[in-house]
């Protein structure tokens, strides 16, 4: 099995944030973790899928869409993260974490795509 998917930093960080996300998750009330927390976890493991599922195509083009899904995924997320401090549901040490993940997140899809693009022009 190729593992250098493991290898990508945006990857990991992406792989991380969902970690987060599931134990912030965990911690929500049953009621809540159906309707807010299904669509914040959705969000948050979207990130690294997509970029796996980029990683996975052939041509760059499809590369860097499927990492603009993953940033707007990590968009979404913050979204979430928002509601759920507004509705004071859940701690805000715990999501201030992820929403400090979340914005190194996006710098290194956005990172990930230059590099891409630089390297397609290199060709």
């Amino acid at each position: 099995m190729d593992n250098s998917l493991n290898n990508l930093e945006v990857y990991t960080l992406a792989q991380e944030i969902g970690s987060l996300a599931w134990k912030i998750y965990n911690q929500l009330d049953r009621n809540f973790q159906f309707h807010i927390g299904n669509q914040f976890l959705d969000a948050a493991d979207s990130i690294s899928a997509n970029i796996a599922e980029g990683y996975g195509r052939y041509h760059f083009k499809e590369v860097i869409n499927f990492n603009n899904y993953a940033r707007g995924s990590a968009y979404e997320t913050i979204d979430w993260i928002r509601k759920l401090k507004a509705r004071e549901l859940t701690e805000e040490t715990e999501l201030n974490q992820i929403m400090e993940m979340l914005n190194i997140e996006i710098q290194k899809i956005n990172g990930y795509n230059r590099y891409l693009r630089n390297k397609n022009r290199e060709k």
